[in-house]
């Protein structure tokens, strides 16, 4: 392949952190060649699993999210579309392109939406066992109230990766809204932590995914038989998975944006995958 040879006396980014204290790279707008990347993978004959949640109302956005991942989400590469929904019958007919397909996958729904969303953990883990370690080589699990506005492309895959949360990309650790209870299995302390990660954007190899799912599941068991649930549910137990298992990748905010909150700081080249607007309220526990 042509391409411009890289400079090792220029940083490909001088405004952002592009590499975490363990040589995990974070991924920002300027630091990655799409085209080596894409060949790389094309080489591997990758196939990339995508889980999403559409239970109860919640399956209203399942058609924006899948028309926009159509148009920027993987694009030239083949993937299976995991749709978890209650609601298999309302699923949207989605044109898709080559070496695309979906997989309607029928869940219980629970009366609270925390319940929906601790409860992700278990399933993924579970269908990753049966199913997906046989059909894809990578899983992306992703929020279905979102949509695609960028390019999301092979740049993120790796072992394992977790995105930095949007509201806290800038913050110390002490302001880290991890779970800060000791009696959690989701406690971290005050003086550790590197990140915050968001719930709603993570992945990695079906096996790391596996072993990210079924350890905050058991982690949740294990709470919820000590009367206790997380700060943040699925999200808290996620960090903690992630401080002692260090994520091989880690994706910046260009891909967890919301935009009507947060407005469009010059450090964000692109903004990839963002929040729908809604009204949680009308939606979460119907």
């Amino acid at each position: 392949m042509s391409h411009a040879q890289p400079n090792v006396l220029t940083p490909s980014r001088k405004d952002v952190l592009v590499l975490t204290p363990w040589l995990a790279p974070i991924i920002w707008e300027g630091t990655f060649n799409i085209d080596i990347l894409n060949e790389q993978f094309r080489l591997q004959n990758t196939t990339i699993g995508l889980t999403v949640f559409a239970i109860k109302k919640y399956v209203v956005f399942l058609k924006l999210f899948l028309e926009t991942a159509e148009q920027h989400f993987m694009v030239g590469h083949k993937v299976i579309y995991y749709v978890f929904t209650d609601r298999p019958a309302e699923v949207p007919q989605v044109s898709l392109g080559a070496g695309r397909k979906l997989v309607v996958l029928t869940v219980r729904n629970y009366s609270r939406w925390q319940d929906v969303s601790m409860h992700r953990m278990e399933m993924i883990s579970d269908f990753s066992e049966r199913r997906f370690l046989q059909e894809v080589d990578y899983l992306v699990c992703a929020d279905v109230d979102m949509k695609f506005q960028d390019h999301v492309g092979v740049e993120i895959l790796s072992a394992l990766f977790g995105t930095l949360h949007p509201g806290f990309y800038g913050s110390s650790r002490e302001s880290f809204t991890y779970e800060r209870r000791p009696k959690s299995r989701a406690y971290i302390p005050w003086d550790e932590g590197d990140f915050y990660y968001m719930g709603a954007f993570f992945g990695g190899s079906v096996v790391e995914v596996y072993h990210l799912t079924k350890a905050c599941h058991q982690a949740m068991v294990e709470d919820k038989a000590n009367g206790i649930e997380a700060v943040w549910h699925d999200e808290s137990h996620l960090n903690k998975y992630l401080l002692y298992h260090k994520p091989t990748k880690v994706l910046s905010p260009e891909y967890m944006w919301d935009q009507q909150l947060l407005g469009w700081p010059s450090v964000m080249k692109k903004l990839r995958y963002v929040a729908v607007p809604k009204n949680h309220q009308a939606i979460r526990n119907r």
